[in-house]
């Protein structure tokens, strides 16, 4: 087999060589990664020793730089560090203990687990709530339980890798992003020929960064008899008016079957959750493999309970980030940099070029600025880019050596508009 080309291949290349072992994998990944390190472009899993913070301490050895402006977290309102939601999971250890050593359906279901379920489904005014230890788990697990081999799956195409990892045990007809024409197509074509149709989106993209035109998906699934399934991780405490996400938007709170979303963005912890009818619910505590066989969320996670309240409690989070997720894009369209179609607290840089991109991330860090390349197969291979996450926890200073760093990083790899 010909040895592939580091500079070319993603890590894509790398799952399942003919004729190797997963050993020799590892071997020729290994060979990659070096590969890439040697050029100063290797900028994944970097040691931070400070936190989650607008601004960060990365232990990176030969980077002159002690700290980095982050652009990389998902913390959107900054409450990783709030002082009352760090309270709370302090008391959380302090009258549980550090974990619940069991999985909820054996002994590890305890009074802070269904006081964020009762929390977050009144969050969405929905009647029930389970609280899973990841968000992946909860979108995984969720599909698995409810699509087999006699239903099929419509997902967007732009959904996220947890829900595709569910749809292993069913049939799949994607359809383009956001391209509600091409949906129809798909139930149409679907009419007759399965048990169950289940329309999967996410409502705010995390690559694209876009909304989902919720209204039209609805009407749409209504026509064709298809449930629907949504996720909405990157939207809440983001969109809408009290940031209940884009099923605000359209006051849609009773006409999606199955809202999916996570903790580890808004709600600054860890964990999953997915609300529906108390039926259902019930149905999937004992039905979803993964939430049956995982052990609890730990008792830290009952500083969920107050960053819940908080989008309610202090709005001016929220209005303090779209001001800087407002001033970020004007400074970045006022350098001619396209962000794309992003209308949420993710602004990329697109750039259409995996190398482009990873020299591009190497010269930020180098201006002290922490952001993230995107390539193959997160994103096609044409829409490579440099993602940001926006805190509402950031500085004008901050984003002003954002803005500066990105002057200047297009002038020393002297690269054209990308609008």
């Amino acid at each position: 087999m010909e040895k592939l080309n580091h500079q070319t291949a993603s890590f894509k290349d790398y799952e399942n060589m003919a004729g190797k072992g997963p050993f020799e994998w590892a071997g020729e990944f290994w060979d990659y990664k070096e590969d890439w390190g040697s050029r100063g472009h290797w900028n994944y899993g970097q040691e931070c020793t400070s936190g989650c913070m607008p601004e960060v301490e990365l232990n990176i050895p030969g980077n002159p730089n002690k700290t980095f402006v982050a652009m990389v977290f998902n913390d959107y309102l900054g409450l990783a560090q709030h002082p009352a939601v760090k309270q709370a999971a302090i008391e959380g250890i302090m009258k549980y203990g550090a974990g619940a050593a069991a999985s909820p359906a054996i002994g590890g279901y305890m009074s802070y687990h269904r006081e964020i379920e009762e929390k977050i489904a009144a969050f969405f005014k929905r009647e029930a709530a389970m609280v899973f230890s990841t968000g992946y788990t909860a979108n995984t697990s969720t599909m698995h339980a409810l699509l087999k081999k006699e239903d099929v799956a419509i997902p967007d195409m732009s959904v996220h890798a947890s829900m595709y990892a569910g749809l292993t045990g069913t049939n799949v007809r994607r359809f383009r992003h956001n391209d509600m024409t091409h949906l129809e197509r798909q139930l149409k074509e679907c009419t007759g020929q399965f048990r169950t149709k289940m329309v999967i989106i996410d409502v705010v993209y995390s690559q694209p960064a876009d909304l989902a035109p919720l209204n039209e998906v609805i009407w749409l699934c209504k026509r064709y008899g298809a449930l629907l399934a949504m996720d909405d991780a990157h939207g809440v405490g983001v969109v809408g008016e009290t940031g209940r996400g884009v099923i605000e938007l359209y006051n849609a709170y009773k006409d999606v079957d199955i809202i999916t979303g996570t903790f580890s963005k808004t709600f600054a912890h860890l964990g999953g959750y997915v609300v529906a009818s108390e039926k259902m619910i019930n149905y999937l505590k004992f039905q979803a493999s993964q939430y049956i066989f995982s052990v609890s969320p730990t008792p830290a996670s009952a500083c969920i309970l107050k960053s819940i309240d908080l989008i309610d409690e202090e709005p001016e989070l929220r209005k303090r980030l779209w001001r800087n997720i407002d001033y970020l894009k004007n400074g970045l369209h006022e350098l001619r940099l396209n962000t794309g179609n992003s209308a949420s607290a993710i602004v990329p840089v697109l750039t259409g070029n995996a190398n482009t991109n990873a020299e591009i991330c190497k010269l930020l860090m180098e201006a002290g600025v922490y952001a993230n390349q995107i390539g193959f197969p997160a994103v096609s291979k044409k829409d490579a880019r440099i993602r940001m996450s926006v805190m509402a926890t950031h500085t004008q200073e901050q984003l002003d050596r954002v803005l500066n760093a990105w002057e200047w990083v297009k002038v020393k790899a002297q690269i054209r508009n990308f609008e």
